[in-house]
């Protein structure tokens, strides 16, 4: 019984209702419109349920869709905060960039694990939505990184802005940021608001 139905064209009728269609892949391009071959499927569909049945050419998408870029960063990114810095000779920033950065981690309870932090300079074409669509960070310290540079609109240094769900804060870069006290004070306000 199980060789009839392999070997009877008729028996697979009964499991193939849609019309099936071979396609040799040597002839299959993207934009290649013309009609595929198609067997007598069409004929025998005919049959079977009493209407003709014309083939159907299937389209071929011309787009590829784009390969997420990958980003290498530091963290885990466990609380989804993304850390932004933009150092054209260190992996971070110098050594009284870092310490401040520590500092300011310390001080809204983050540890490690909980964010990513990524050298914005080694990815000078990066928009917020690829940053965004990688990370998905419900927030955004950027420290060196401009607006314009992620493609948003101009928002105060310092403060709190909303893109979408995300919450973002612009700053100056660490270095810039350590030798001024006053920024640090306004940039130390702004956190606060996080109540992370």
């Amino acid at each position: 019984m199980q060789d009839q139905f392999i070997a009877d064209p008729q028996a697979l009728h009964l499991f193939f209702t849609e019309d099936v269609y071979l396609v040799p892949e040597a002839r299959v391009q993207a934009g290649d419109a013309e009609a595929l071959p198609v067997d007598d499927a069409s004929d025998t569909a005919a049959e079977m349920t009493g209407t003709p049945v014309e083939p159907v050419t299937p389209e071929i998408s011309e787009t590829v869709p784009a390969k997420a870029r990958e980003f290498k960063y530091l963290g885990n990114n466990k609380r989804n905060v993304l850390i932004l810095v933009n150092s054209q000779s260190e992996q971070v920033s110098n050594e009284k960039g870092r310490e401040l950065l520590r500092k300011i981690v310390k001080s809204v309870n983050l540890a490690a694990a909980d964010f990513a932090l990524l050298n914005y300079a080694g990815y000078p074409e990066t928009d917020f939505s690829e940053l965004a669509a990688f990370f998905n960070p419900e927030i955004v310290f950027s420290f060196g990184v401009g607006c314009n540079q992620l493609g948003l609109p101009d928002h105060a240094l310092y403060t709190v802005v909303t893109e979408g769900s995300v919450k973002l804060i612009f700053s100056a870069g660490l270095e810039m940021l350590d030798d001024d006290m006053q920024a640090k004070k306004i940039l130390w306000g702004a956190l606060k608001q996080l109540e992370l």
